[in-house]
């Protein structure tokens, strides 16, 4: 009887394992598909944990003063905070200058916006300002006037001046 009950319970247990993507029902179309929404769905979890490395970088550089090319804690401009933070956070290496960081990585709506993706502003004659979304309805960046500050993309000024998002 023991036997038996073990013979069952290896053959339940390795119908467990078994890879959907090698099925014979499936087409090899279909398969492949699945198998690559698999292998890059981002996880819930994963977003989180970009936004919680956002947040960490975000308190200890909240309230930093704006200093034009600063890239130390005494003053940090915008474009020098998100290189500090990509660096910090998730060892990417960006470019410095915000002109260099928007021509990165793809281009993502306003509204699909998630931790992580870069935000543009327009907010001079020649003038572009840049941020790190922490959603769809935040970001952090280095302020003019206020220095390291999260401000809401629905404010009207950041509305009337965003250009465009990337995620990098």
């Amino acid at each position: 009887m023991q036997k038996i009950l073990f013979l069952f319970t290896v053959i339940a247990l390795s119908g467990c394992t078994a890879n959907p993507t090698k099925s014979n029902n499936l087409s090899p179309d279909y398969a492949s598909k699945l198998s690559q929404k698999l292998k890059h769905k981002p996880k819930k979890s994963s977003i989180r944990s970009v936004k919680q490395k956002l947040l960490s970088q975000y308190n200890s550089w909240k309230g930093t003063p704006y200093q034009y090319g600063g890239l130390s804690k005494r003053g940090i401009d915008c474009s020098g905070f998100v290189q500090t933070t990509f660096k910090n956070q998730f060892s990417k290496q960006l470019p410095r200058t915000t002109e260099q960081q928007a021509k990165l990585g793809s281009s993502v709506s306003k509204s699909n916006l998630k931790a992580g993706d870069l935000v543009f502003f327009k907010t001079g004659y020649k003038k572009f300002h840049v941020g790190i979304a922490l959603d769809s309805l935040e970001f952090m960046h280095a302020s003019t006037s206020k220095g390291v500050i999260i401000s809401k993309l629905d404010n009207p000024y950041w509305q009337k001046n965003y250009r465009f998002s990337i995620r990098p």
